[in-house]
């Protein structure tokens, strides 16, 4: 099965269960995720199936939207609930226009730390397992882009803020939770996270995992893959001649005049068949970056 699935991921599981989810279910056994979700997130998780696990160098810039909670009070080592509190509890002095007006730090361009017990590999290893291993983890700020960040409204009884962010690649809403807590004295973690957007993939159109296991074995699966030339909306679409996708198939250079001025194009044998991802090398010359077929 080739194609792009998204899932609503569910509380609990790992981004690699969910792996051994999909191919149990569709019975492909080259399966791979787009944007690690940590266990207690839910929401919006996009995988590549088959050979369209070539296409994942392409999704890396993919921005993430999110809604969700930050409980004040205490931080943890890991900036959210599955982690150890750090320190003593103190309880939070501020209301929410005063978090708010913090807030408003965490907009545009800046430098983040990722939190330690992350996905961000070091040395070709995950921090996580480097830090459950007792490992000093040596994390380095990281370039990101927050394009929004909005409090919602604050549970003054809980001490927990409910939220919405729009950040670019790479961005942890654990850290902005762990330095809003930091700034506002008295420490905070994120308590839940859902994600409702990784590029242009919404909730609207994504499969819980139940539905996916009830489907298990039946057409329904592939029923529910975004068609091929929606994905990579960013890319124009051209489909070519038995000649031509030949000639990509062998890694050949072709010419495609009419689109002289795209950097990377998405090249069809058929309405639904991609073939390859072609770039650009001068005027209407293109070549094969990954080929599918």
């Amino acid at each position: 099965m080739n194609g792009l699935l998204v899932l609503d991921k569910a509380a609990g599981m790992t981004s690699h269960d969910v792996v051994g989810i999909v191919r149990r279910a569709t019975g492909e056994r080259s399966i791979g995720h787009l944007g690690t979700l940590d266990p207690m997130a839910t929401g919006v998780l996009p995988m590549l199936l088959g050979k369209y696990t070539r296409l994942a160098q392409f999704f890396g810039k993919a921005e993430k939207q999110y809604t969700g909670t930050i409980r004040f009070g205490f931080a943890t080592d890991s900036f959210d609930a599955d982690g150890e509190q750090v320190g003593d509890a103190v309880p939070l002095g501020l209301g929410l226009e005063e978090l708010r007006g913090l807030a408003t730090r965490f907009s545009g361009e800046m430098d983040q730390v990722p939190p330690i017990y992350s996905a961000k590999k070091i040395g070709g290893v995950a921090a996580h397992k480097l830090a459950r291993a007792g490992v000093d983890v040596p994390v380095k700020a990281a370039r990101i882009f927050i394009h929004g960040f909005e409090l919602l409204g604050l549970d003054e009884a809980a001490g927990e803020a409910s939220f919405r962010m729009h950040v670019s690649a790479g961005g942890y809403v654990r850290s902005v939770a762990h330095e809003l807590g930091q700034m506002a004295g008295c420490g905070a973690h994120l308590s839940s996270l859902r994600r409702t957007q990784a590029g242009p993939f919404t909730l609207a159109e994504s499969i819980t995992v139940d539905d996916l296991k009830a489907l298990a074995g039946t057409d329904g699966i592939e029923a529910r893959l975004p068609h091929p030339r929606t994905i990579l909306p960013e890319m124009p679409a051209v489909t070519v001649d038995e000649q031509t996708a030949g000639k990509l198939r062998n890694g050949m250079q072709v010419n495609l005049p009419e689109y002289s001025d795209a950097g990377l194009v998405k090249v069809f044998t058929s309405p639904t068949e991609m073939l390859a991802i072609a770039k650009r090398v001068a005027g209407t010359l293109m070549q094969p970056m990954v080929v599918l077929g």
